[in-house]
């Protein structure tokens, strides 16, 4: 992600996005409803913004993405998973989380 925005992930995109990034990659399984999602999101996209091309954060819609939600078990939200060389390498929950803890978690 060149430009340094955050990628709207989805069923079809997920593996060449997510499982193939030569990248580490934070996804983030959310919802409209969600309010600490929301109160998130913002730093997410900053992370996105200030690593563009040394990390990728992709976004699942939990209501719109049922199947991926299911696949990697999401119950609570937000829900963050970093993918390393398409493998999950660590994931967590809640928006409780300082931009310099997930910086850390992704090896910033």
């Amino acid at each position: 992600m060149a430009d340094g925005s955050t990628l709207t992930l989805t069923q079809s995109n997920f593996e060449t996005a997510v499982l193939k990034s030569t990248v580490p990659v934070l996804v983030d399984f959310w919802a409209e409803w969600c309010g600490p999602c929301r109160m998130i999101s913002p730093l997410l996209e900053q992370i996105a913004k200030d690593h563009a091309g040394k990390v990728v954060v992709g976004k699942v819609n939990v209501d719109q993405e049922q199947a991926l939600s299911a696949k990697y078990g999401i119950q609570s939200i937000p829900a963050f998973f970093i993918f390393k060389n398409g493998e999950i390498a660590e994931q967590f929950i809640g928006a409780q989380h300082s931009r310099q803890s997930i910086e850390a978690k992704l090896g910033l």
